[in-house]
C-alpha cells in the first residue's frame, strides 16, 4: 500500500472511532477528515466543496422545508388524532391501524418531524386507553424508517446516493424507484412488528418521580413535562452543573434519561448529550414559550400540547402542495415531459425547490426563521460525504477494499459481493450515522461491480437500503434516538426486536435486489 492509502486508511479509523466515541457533531468530524484530504493532496479544493452545491445535497435541505410546513399546518396531528382508536383496543389492532399510516408518510416526509409530532400523541392517547406507551414508540421509529426505503425522497441517503449517481454519470434514481424493493420489506417488517413487539418489547417501566411527587406538583401549579433535547440545545456536551437550566427555561429538571439509563442523583455532574429525556418540574409557561422551540425535539406533559391556532385552509393547502410536489417530480421523469420540457429538469430537486418557496409564500412555516428549520450538521455531513468518497477512490482505497470483497465472496461471485457490502454498510449504520454510511460505501459498490464487470445498480439500491434500515441500537438512526427516552427503553430493548429486523431486511434484499436489477449489464 502506498502513503496515499495508509493515509485516508488512518483518517477513516480516526473519524470511525470519534464518531463511535460521540465526542463532536458528525458535520465537524467529517470536515476535519476532509479538510485533512485536501491538506495531504489526495482531493483538490473543488472536490472538498463539490458536495456543498450537489443537488442531492440541496434537495435534503429544501425538503426540511418542506416538513415544516406540513407540520406546523397541523395536517398530521389532525390525522393521527382521527386514527388512534377512542375505545379501548389491544396493542396489535392499535398498531395495524396507526403504523401502515406512519411509514405512508414517512416515505414522503422526513422521518424525524413525523415521529416528534405523532410520539407525544400516541404516549398521552396510551395512557388514556390503558395500553403500555412502550410498546408503540420503538413501533413508530421502524414505521417511519420502513416507510423511508419506499421513495427518493423518504431518506436523506437516498438522496445522498443519488447525487452521488449523478455526479458518476449515471441517471440517478427516479423516485419509485426503491419501492420495488421497500414496499416489500415495509409490509414484511410490520408484520414482524404486529406479530412480535407485545411479546419482545417492554412493559412501561414505572415512573417513580410521578407516582411520589406529581400530586403534589400539581397543588403548587407545577406538573410533570418531558423533553428531548435537540441538536440547537446550548448545553450540550456540558455538564448540567456548569449550565444553568432552571434560569435559563424556568423549569427545574428531576430526572435525566440517558442512554437507556434513568438519573436521579448527581444531576449536576450529567453531561447532557443530543437525545437526551429531561423530566422537568414546570409551569404552563414553559410548554408555551419552549412548546415549539428547536432546542426541543420533542415535548410531552401527560396532555395535549397546546400549540397555537392554525386555520384549516393552511392545512389543505400544505398537503394540496406535497401532492403536487410528488406528482410533479414522478410525471416530469417520463420521457414525453423531458421531450416537451428540454431547457428544464423537471425532478424532486425543481419541485422541492418550488413548494419550499411557495410555502414560504404562504408563511406555512416562518419565513423570517426558515433557516432554524434546517439541519445543518447533516447537511455538511452529506456534502463532506462526496469528497470522502472522492478520497476513498483517487487514493486507490476503494479499489483495495473491493479487490478484498471479491476475493472474501469467492464462489457467490456478485451475490456474495453484494451480500458482503450490504453488512458492513449496515455495521457503520448502526454505530455511526447513516449518511457517513453511505458515503464510505458508495465507493466500495462502485470498485465492486467494476471488479465483477456487474452494473452497479443493485449495489447502489443495496447501499440505500443498508444506510437507513438501522434497528438493532438506539443510535442508528435519530427516530430510535428520540424515541428512547420518551419510552424509557434499554439499549436491549432495541437489540431485542432491532437484531431480528435488522436480518430480515437484509435477507430480502440481498434475495430481491438482484432479480429487480440484475447484475448483467444492459446494452
Amino acid at each position: 500500500m502506498n502513503f496515499q492509502i495508509l493515509f485516508v486508511l488512518a483518517c477513516l479509523t480516526g473519524m470511525l472511532i470519534a464518531l463511535v466515541k460521540d465526542k463532536m457533531r458528525p458535520g465537524i468530524v467529517l470536515l476535519s477528515v476532509v479538510v485533512l484530504f485536501m491538506a495531504a493532496g489526495i482531493i483538490t479544493p473543488q472536490q472538498m466543496v463539490a458536495g456543498f452545491s450537489n443537488r442531492g445535497m440541496i434537495t435534503v435541505a429544501l425538503l426540511y422545508l418542506v416538513s415544516e410546513g406540513i407540520r406546523q399546518s397541523g395536517a398530521l396531528t389532525a390525522i393521527v388524532k382521527k386514527v388512534l382508536p377512542e375505545k379501548e383496543t389491544t396493542v396489535t389492532k392499535a398498531q395495524m391501524r396507526i403504523l401502515p399510516i406512519v411509514s405512508a408518510f414517512s416515505a414522503f416526509l422526513n422521518n424525524t418531524p413525523v415521529v416528534v409530532i405523532f410520539a407525544p400523541i400516541i404516549k398521552n392517547w396510551a395512557k388514556k386507553v390503558g395500553l403500555s406507551c412502550t410498546k408503540f414508540l420503538i413501533p413508530l421509529s421502524y414505521a417511519t424508517i420502513l416507510g423511508g426505503l419506499c421513495t427518493l425522497i423518504g431518506t436523506s441517503t437516498n438522496l445522498v446516493v443519488h447525487g452521488m449517481m449523478i455526479e458518476k454519470g449515471f441517471s440517478g434514481l427516479k423516485m419509485f424507484d426503491l419501492a420495488f424493493v421497500g414496499i416489500p420489506i415495509t409490509i414484511v417488517g410490520l408484520i414482524f412488528i404486529f406479530l412480535t413487539s407485545k411479546k419482545l418489547l417492554p412493559a412501561e417501566r414505572p415512573d417513580n418521580f410521578e407516582d411520589e411527587e406529581a400530586d403534589a406538583a400539581a397543588e403548587s401549579g407545577l406538573h410533570i413535562v418531558e423533553v428531548v433535547l435537540a441538536s440547537r440545545f446550548p448545553g450540550l456536551k456540558r455538564k448540567l452543573k456548569n449550565f444553568d437550566f432552571k434560569r435559563r427555561y424556568g423549569a427545574e429538571i428531576k430526572e435525566i434519561r440517558q442512554n437507556g439509563q434513568t438519573i436521579t442523583e448527581n444531576l449536576g455532574e450529567v453531561r447532557l448529550q443530543e437525545g437526551d429525556t429531561l423530566v422537568l418540574l414546570a409551569d404552563d409557561a414553559f410548554t408555551r414559550t419552549w412548546g415549539d422551540s428547536s432546542v426541543f425535539l420533542m415535548m410531552t406533559n401527560g396532555k395535549e400540547i397546546q400549540t397555537r391556532f392554525v386555520p384549516s385552509w393552511k392545512k389543505w393547502t400544505a398537503f394540496s402542495l406535497l401532492i403536487i410536489m410528488i406528482a410533479g417530480a414522478t410525471v416530469g421523469e417520463l420521457p414525453v415531459m423531458q421531450e416537451y420540457f428540454p431547457k428544464v429538469k423537471l425532478d424532486m430537486f425543481f419541485f422541492a425547490s418550488v413548494t419550499a418557496v411557495v410555502m414560504a409564500w404562504l408563511k406555512l412555516f416562518p419565513p423570517k426563521k426558515y433557516t432554524k428549520y434546517i439541519s445543518w450538521d447533516i447537511l455538511i455531513t452529506i456534502a463532506c460525504a462526496f469528497a470522502i468518497s472522492a478520497a476513498m477512490e483517487e487514493s486507490g482505497l476503494a479499489a483495495l477494499i473491493a479487490e478484498f470483497i471479491k476475493d472474501v465472496s469467492g464462489s457467490l461471485g456478485a451475490w456474495g459481493a453484494l451480500a458482503l457490502l450490504y453488512f458492513v454498510t449496515l455495521i457503520i449504520t448502526e454505530l455511526i450515522t447513516n449518511n457517513a454510511a453511505a458515503a464510505l460505501a458508495f465507493p466500495l459498490a462502485l470498485e465492486t461491480a467494476d471488479k465483477f464487470g456487474a452494473d452497479p445498480m443493485p449495489f447502489f439500491i443495496a447501499i440505500c437500503i443498508a444506510a437507513s434500515a438501522g434497528f438493532a441500537t438506539p443510535i442508528g438512526y435519530q427516530t430510535n434516538l428520540i424515541v428512547q427516552g420518551a419510552g424509557n427503553y434499554k439499549f436491549t430493548d432495541f437489540a431485542r426486536i432491532g437484531i431480528p429486523m435488522d436480518l430480515i431486511v437484509m435477507i430480502i434484499s440481498i434475495i430481491l435486489i438482484p432479480l429487480i436489477w440484475p447484475f448483467t449489464p444492459t446494452t
